[in-house]
C-alpha cells in the first residue's frame, strides 16, 4: 500500500504524532518533562549528524564546484526569494500569518541528504556528485539558517525569532554538532556500522518535537486560527512552489551545459528541504512560540517532494537516456 501510495513511513508516523497530540496533548508536568526531553534529544540529533558527515568527503568533492554553487544557490538564494516573494498571500487572506512563517521558514531550510542521493540513484544521476552537494547544504544550513531566519523573519516583521536564540542555538545545535565532528575518531565506526538503528533514534526525536509541537499548539487553540480552506491553499501553495523549482532546477542546469547526470543532481538536491534539521531546529528557533502552525508547511512540502521526485527518479530510470529538453520531465 506504501508502494502505491507513496507515503513515506516516517512521514506517516509524523502525521499520526500531530494528530495523537491534537487528541491527547501533554499537560501539567507532563508538558514540562516533554520540553526537556525535545531539549535534550535535539542536542544529540545534531551531535550525531556531526558525527556522521566526514569533512573530507566534502572537500574532496569540491573539484566539481560549479554543481555545488548551482544546488547551493537554489537552495539559500531561489527559495528564500520565493518565500519572501509569497508574502503577498497573508494580506489576501489565502494564508494566516502563521502558516506563511511555516512557509517562508521552510524556503530557509538545507537540503535533504538521503532522499536526494537515493532519487539521484535511481535515476541514474551523479550520485558523488549529490552526496557532497547535499552534505555541504546541511554542514552550511547549520550555522546558515538560523541567520538567515534572524535577518529575514525580524527586519520584516514576519516573526520574531529573540536574541536570546542565538544562545540556544549554539548550545542545542552548534556546540552537539562540532562535538560530533571532533567525536569522528572514537564514534565513526560505530555511527556507521549501526546506521539503520541510529536512524531509529533521529526519526524517534524527531517525532517526539512533532508531538511536543502539536501539544503545545493543542494547548494554545492552534486550530482556531486556521480554516480549512486555508491549509487547502497552503498545500496548493507549496505544490506550486515545488513545481517551480523542479522545472527551474532542470531548465537552468541544461542552459549551462551540465551533462544529463548533473542535471538529474541538481534537480533533486536543489527542490529539497529537510524534515529531519527543519523541525530540531525550529524547535529552538521559535521556543516559546507556538510552532504547530509552522511546522505543517514543512511536513505538507515534505510529503510533496518525495511524491514528485519518486515520480521524477522512475521516469529518469525508465528512459534509461537523456531526455529531450523540449519534453522537461517536470510538466
Amino acid at each position: 500500500m506504501f508502494a502505491r501510495l507513496r507515503l513515506d513511513p516516517f512521514l506517516l508516523a509524523i502525521v499520526t504524532s500531530a494528530i495523537v497530540a491534537t487528541l491527547v496533548p501533554a499537560r501539567g508536568a507532563g508538558a514540562t518533562a516533554l520540553s526537556n526531553a525535545v531539549t535534550v534529544g535535539i542536542a544529540l540529533l545534531f551531535f550525531l549528524y556531526g558525527a556522521r558527515m566526514h569533512p573530507r568527503d566534502t572537500l574532496d568533492g569540491l573539484r566539481h564546484w560549479r554543481l555545488h554553487v548551482v544546488i547551493l544557490g537554489f537552495t539559500y538564494v531561489l527559495f528564500p526569494l520565493i518565500g519572501l516573494a509569497l508574502g503577498f498571500l497573508v494580506p489576501l487572506g489565502v494564508l494566516t500569518p502563521a502558516l506563511y512563517v511555516g512557509l517562508l521558514y521552510t524556503t530557509l531550510l538545507p537540503s535533504t541528504v538521503q532522499s536526494s542521493v537515493t532519487f539521484t540513484s535511481i535515476a541514474r544521476g551523479n550520485v558523488a556528485g549529490a552526496v557532497v552537494s547535499a552534505s555541504m547544504s546541511n554542514l552550511i544550513g547549520v550555522f546558515l539558517t538560523p541567520l538567515l531566519v534572524i535577518a529575514l523573519m525580524n527586519t520584516t516583521g514576519h516573526a520574531s525569532v529573540h536574541p536570546e536564540a542565538v544562545l540556544d542555538i549554539v548550545l542545542q545545535i552548534l556546540v552537539p554538532y562540532v562535538l560530533g565532528q571532533l567525536s569522528r575518531r572514537w564514534t565513526a565506526a560505530y555511527v556507521t556500522k549501526h546506521k539503520k538503528p541510529l536512524r531509529l533514534v533521529d526519526q524517534g526525536i524527531i517525532v517526539l518535537v512533532v508531538y511536543s509541537a502539536f501539544s503545545a499548539g493543542r494547548r494554545e487553540h492552534m486550530w482556531a486560527q486556521v480554516s480549512l480552506l486555508q491549509v487547502l491553499a497552503l498545500v496548493a501553495t507549496c505544490l506550486v512552489v515545488l513545481a517551480v523549482v523542479l522545472g527551474l532546477t532542470w531548465w537552468l542546469a541544461g542552459r549551462l551545459g551540465f551533462s544529463h547526470e548533473d542535471r538529474i543532481a541538481i534537480q533533486f538536491c536543489g527542490s529539497k528541504k529537510s524534515l529531519a534539521t527543519g523541525l530540531p531546529m525550529a524547535a529552538v528557533l521559535f521556543a516559546g512560540q507556538p510552532i504547530g502552525l509552522v511546522a505543517l508547511p514543512l511536513m505538507v512540502f515534505h510529503q510533496a517532494q518525495l511524491m514528485a521526485c519518486s515520480a521524477l527518479a522512475q521516469r529518469y530510470a525508465r528512459s534509461g537516456a537523456p531526455v529531450d529538453a523540449a519534453a522537461d520531465p517536470t510538466t
